[in-house]
């Protein structure tokens, strides 16, 4: 039996392609939110990017136009990579590992200011370092036809 990503089912008709498109929907819903006032607490005070920025989503993240737009992109990436079994599992996987870079950037440029241009706080640090684990591990686990790895290590033996 074949790995269920090679197959094309239909637009999110597998677990993999049903967990980018959930992913999808929440960063559109967040890259929305993010423009709203009241969701966004000091919505006056958004900039286009920069720790200048003191827009802060639901009170507790650091957001901004980029940072809003950056949401955006990610949840239109999502809804289209459902399309596909394989599309939905790199989404997952790489899309972790950005958050894992991002985390890494935000880490240094939580305290500098001129190379904080997205920008990020703690809070957005530990919902960064959240996403990547659980996007790579989702990419790497949901939808594996187990059978497949199982007769290959029988007959390799």
């Amino acid at each position: 039996m074949a790995d269920r990503t090679t197959a094309v089912d239909g637009y999110a008709r597998t677990a993999i392609q049903k967990t980018a498109l959930v992913f999808g929907i929440v960063f559109l819903v967040i890259g929305i939110a993010g423009f709203i006032p009241g969701l966004t607490h000091s919505m006056e005070e958004m900039e286009g990017a920069g720790a200048d920025s003191q827009a802060m989503l639901f009170g507790v993240f650091q957001v901004s136009i980029l940072h809003n737009v950056v949401h955006l992109l990610f949840g239109v990436v999502g809804l289209a990579v459902a399309a596909r079994a394989r599309a939905s599992r790199q989404y997952l996987i790489w899309g972790g590992v950005v958050y894992a870079v991002l985390l890494v950037y935000g880490l240094f440029a939580v305290n500098v200011e001129e190379a904080n241009f997205v920008p990020v706080n703690v809070a957005d640090n530990w919902l960064h370092a959240v996403l990547a684990v659980a996007m790579i591990l989702l990419g790497i686990f949901v939808d594996r036809d187990r059978t497949t790895t199982t007769a290959r290590r029988r007959t390799t033996a």
